[in-house]
């Protein structure tokens, strides 16, 4: 979520800002809104005060009147500059309501006397009039009773606005940051750097399916079970997909500082709106419900490890020696492919469910670029390590995800495709998430402050398990194991059909 008080000091630079990346932010109406929350906030305020005083002022002629009751020859002290300028405003608005009160209190020919002393603050002679001061406490009584009855009117006005305002800004994106490329989609991302040479091929490549239905791919299996965009793992398959995930793992937690965390697989939406998937992202998400709750009440699938992982720091406030914390998981991923019809249809490429291993900091908002760059590092490293090759693209403003200010996608080479395909997206949240999670950080000086949040793929398994089948086939149909794998594949070197 954008920081309230930036839209309100500079809502043209906002809206420049989220014009670059293709947002149009409505300025008329968010200003709409913010006077109308501006005019019931000092209503609300100025309401209170006069409860405030009002009920001050009875209990000050109630005294009063007790001190006469006593001594007769008392000269009242009161000082009726705040009553005086209260009940003055009152006689003008409720004349009518202080003459009938006065007459309540019988006092009638001396009314007006009276009325015109209230005007004037002579309190002297308004306390020492028989009755008066009851007649005071009476009006003042139903001025107190009649501004509670507005002033949970206007509280509520008020509530309303901000919660339409809350909603909205749930709605907006991040900020790109200045150092982010402009531009209007994919075509325009710039490529920051290339590493490792696709390899030339002498024999006739076969992409991903075919190479691995042989070994244990079962696409028909999945879609038997559960519908298109599901599949079976089975064998030497099954087997070189966890040890992607069981390297990735340890390369994080054993070399990059990473700790690692097993987590829910279904969420609340609380736990999605901080991370900004809901309310924005709703179709994207598996829905669930659990049998046997009347309340109904419903959770969702996590799309990534990143909104549990990240979502642990909600609500809390962490030391600023404990910074940074990074956090890594395996998790299967459940994304329902929403406007993905057509896409892909072939493959491993685009499931609605696929594991994914996980990274995230939680860091100093002075150190969060520093960690993306570093973020980046760790997840090429496993790239590196698979020996397969890859480039790594900054994406323009119209290409980033919605709570990121700056992204850098890492692409594989997929030689049945001869192109680059995504593998890993790294992206730099900074306080986005954690204002809409609390999450915040106790700093040098003991004052408490927003963290900035960041996520990576370390890497998408599936596509990588896509990656190693393409990149280290054999004309025979075999794969190559890269070395780093072969630990975790029981000292297995080659993958053959049986």
């Amino acid at each position: 979520m954008l920081d309230i008080q930036l839209l309100r000091s500079n809502t043209a630079a906002v809206a420049e800002r989220l014009a670059q990346r293709g947002y149009e932010f409505d300025t008329a109406r968010f200003n709409e809104l913010e006077e109308k929350r501006r005019q019931l906030q000092i209503k609300v305020e100025d309401l209170q005060a006069t409860r405030n005083a009002v009920s001050k002022d009875i209990g000050g002629l109630r005294s009063e009147q007790k001190k006469l009751e006593k001594s007769p020859d008392y000269t009242p002290t009161i000082a009726l500059s705040l009553v005086g300028a209260l009940i003055g405003g009152v006689v003008a608005k409720e004349g009518s309501k202080f003459q009938a009160a006065l007459l309540g209190a019988g006092i009638g020919a001396g009314a007006s006397e009276i009325i015109k002393a209230l005007n004037s603050n002579e309190p002297e002679y308004i306390v020492q009039q028989d009755g008066v001061i009851d007649a005071l406490v009476h009006d003042g009584t139903i001025i107190v009773n009649s501004s509670k009855t507005d002033l949970e009117q206007a509280a509520a006005d008020l509530d309303a606005v901000q919660k339409e305002l809350d909603a909205w800004l749930l709605t907006i994106p991040n900020l790109p940051h200045e150092s982010v490329p402009v531009g209007k989609d994919e075509t325009e991302n710039v490529e920051a750097r290339k590493v490792g040479t696709p390899r030339e091929f002498d024999f006739e490549i076969k992409d991903h399916v075919d190479l691995g239905e042989p070994l244990g791919l079962d696409f028909e299996g999945g879609a038997k079970l559960s519908g298109a965009r599901f599949t079976v793992m089975k064998g030497q398959i099954a087997r070189l997909h966890r040890a992607l995930a069981q390297f990735m793992l340890d390369t994080h937690t054993l070399k990059h500082g990473y700790t690692e965390h097993y987590t829910p697989y279904i969420v609340d939406d609380t736990t999605l709106q901080g991370t900004g998937q809901l309310p924005k992202f709703a179709e994207d998400l598996f829905h669930v419900t659990r049998g046997g709750d009347e309340s109904k009440k419903t959770q969702y699938l996590i799309p990534t490890a990143e909104v549990t992982l990240t979502n642990t720091v909600a609500d809390s406030i962490v030391a600023g020696s404990d910074l940074p914390l990074k956090l890594t998981a395996h998790s299967p991923c459940f994304r329902s492919e929403a406007g993905a019809y057509g896409k892909d249809v072939r493959g491993l490429i685009r499931q609605h469910q696929f594991d994914k291993v996980e990274m995230v900091q939680i860091v100093h908002p002075e150190k969060s670029y520093e960690a993306l760059e570093e973020m980046v590092g760790h997840a090429e490293n496993i790239l590196k390590a698979l020996e397969l090759p890859y480039r790594v693209i900054t994406l323009c403003t119209g290409d980033m995800g919605f709570g990121a200010t700056k992204t850098y996608d890492l692409e594989v080479w997929v030689p049945a495709q001869n192109t680059y395909r995504e593998i890993s997206s790294c992206s730099n949240c900074e306080d986005f998430q954690a204002r809409r999670m609390k999450a915040r950080f106790k700093d040098e000086n003991g004052k408490n402050r927003l963290v900035h949040t960041l996520n990576g793929s370390g890497l998408a398994v599936g596509r990588t398990l896509v990656a190693v089948l393409e990149n280290h086939q054999n004309a025979d149909g075999s794969i190559n194991v890269p070395a780093a794998l072969q630990p975790y594949m029981g000292g297995v070197t080659k993958l053959e059909v049986k």
